[in-house]
């Protein structure tokens, strides 16, 4: 192209100022403020430019679409990173997904109470301060059973944490090696113990631990007994472990607390609903145990917390922390804990209400009929690839129950023009992004995880990509 040509398309570029001055432009200020639009059309006019010197064609395609395309970049540069997906990956608690998702009442709470002022360290009755564990502690003790709650910031590890700062700090802590795991993001249960300044005492082996090792590794400077629920991974063939009970025992003779991390937590009895048993926060502390902590935000179906159940004396003792000041919660995940509490005063309204619990236990049946409905709605849009209703499994994740799977059923793509791995990235670019697995030249979109009320507006994501 000549230096003549190149000249004649620059002069044809608008200034920032002319389009200010039109209409769509002046709407697009009000509502994303006049810095960040003259920004935008900065970006833009400069992509005009280079266009100029790479062809006619490509500058007057761009000159056309040119009030677009900045209306396109502000948005853009001010949209959240932290953003809506949907979960077609068939992993329940999906940790790069944020774990739980919360259900309408718990997101009702969340919203009252953080769009404007609330109580949350204010007694209404007494017109003075209050404390802010007041408003979830009594509903987890009713629900679990215990003599008291306390939940802390960020996740179980924390909680841990409390506990162990609390009880045992400078003191040795007794734990099965075989229970000494390592949690998401390379955090170990011995690096956790470390910070909150107890020290590990291991005892037994990998795969066999009995109640004797415990025994012979008490001394003078034993704090507590642990117990840690191996959630996310089985020790399978020649094991042994020691019961809570025995650990129950134990504590009683030599006057030492047995604290009991359950990891996930669960509030209902799976083995209603097809899975294998695990153990409930009621039946763990009915079997003695003192202290009793798991997540808020795995099968609980809550906010993400640590949260801790157990003896009235203990839990004192942690609200009077100095660490309590560091892990209190905030008013959103108070208002998101205590509702969901209140959904577990009836397993069937839990069940119903609570995402997690209702993926868990959807009919297998149901779920086939949400992937038949995507696979005919896309067949009717005319999509050329191969889409397909097929039988799927799903799992749990999150460090819950690794080995086992749940009856699902998937819509299943075989692009034709593009690879899957092209396929699923345009998926991940869409105005809600879906995520999936590829699996036999094969994009997989698990439908379990895709609830009924999201299914219209998932399907009309997909139809945008042919």
């Amino acid at each position: 192209m000549s230096e003549g040509k190149k000249e004649e398309l620059f002069r044809k570029i608008p200034k920032v100022d002319t389009l200010l001055k039109e209409k769509e432009i002046q709407e697009l200020c009000s509502a994303y403020g006049h810095g960040a639009v003259v920004d935008g059309i900065r970006q833009c006019l400069e992509e005009l430019r280079r266009s100029a010197i790479e062809s006619p064609e490509l500058f007057a395609s761009k000159m056309e679409g040119l009030g677009a395309q900045i209306i396109k970049k502000v948005k853009e540069t001010d949209a959240l990173s932290v953003c809506k997906v949907f979960n077609a990956t068939g992993i329940i608690l999906h940790t790069n997904l944020g774990r739980a998702p919360l259900g309408k009442r718990q997101l009702e709470a969340v919203l009252e109470t953080f769009g404007g002022y609330s109580n949350l360290e204010y007694n209404l009755e007494t017109g003075k301060r209050g404390k802010r564990w007041e408003h979830y502690a009594g509903e987890i003790s009713e629900i679990t059973g215990s003599g008291g709650a306390i939940a802390v910031n960020n996740n179980n590890a924390a909680a841990v944490t409390l506990i162990l700062s609390t009880l045992t700090r400078g003191k040795e802590v007794i734990v099965s090696r075989g229970e000494l795991i390592e949690i998401g993001g390379r955090f170990r249960i011995p690096e956790v113990m470390e910070q909150s300044g107890a020290i590990l005492r291991e005892t037994g082996c990998t795969n066999r631990t009995r109640i004797s090792d415990y025994e012979k590794a008490i001394n003078e400077n034993t704090g507590a007994l642990l117990k840690v629920h191996t959630s996310n991974y089985k020790i399978m063939g020649f094991t042994e472990e020691v019961s809570v009970e025995e650990l129950v025992e134990l504590g009683e003779k030599y006057h030492l607390p047995v604290i009991v991390d359950l990891g996930s937590g669960v509030l209902v009895n799976l083995e209603k609903y097809g899975l294998p048993h695990e153990p409930t926060v009621q039946e763990t502390l009915k079997k003695g145990a003192d202290l009793v902590c798991f997540s808020g935000d795995k099968l609980l179906g809550g906010p993400q917390a640590g949260i801790i159940a157990g003896k009235k004396t203990y839990i004192k003792a942690m609200e009077n922390h100095p660490l309590m000041r560091a892990f209190r919660l905030d008013k959103c995940t108070i208002a998101a804990l205590e509702a969901t509490f209140r959904e577990y005063r009836d397993e069937e309204r839990a069940v119903k209400n609570i995402p997690v619990l209702r993926m868990i236990t959807t009919p297998v049946n149901e779920v086939r009929e949400r992937a038949q409905t995507v696979c005919e709605a896309l067949k009717s849009a005319g999509v050329k690839e191969k889409v397909e209703v097929q039988k799927s499994r799903a799992m749990l994740g999150g460090g819950s129950m690794p080995t086992e799977e749940i009856p699902s059923y998937a819509v299943t793509v075989m692009p034709k023009s593009e690879s899957c791995e092209a396929l699923a990235a345009r998926m991940r670019s869409l105005p809600v992004p879906i995520i999936v697995h590829i699996k036999n030249d094969r994009v997989i979109l698990d439908m379990r995880t895709v609830s009924e009320e999201e299914l219209h507006e998932f399907t009309e994501e997909l139809k945008l990509l042919w």
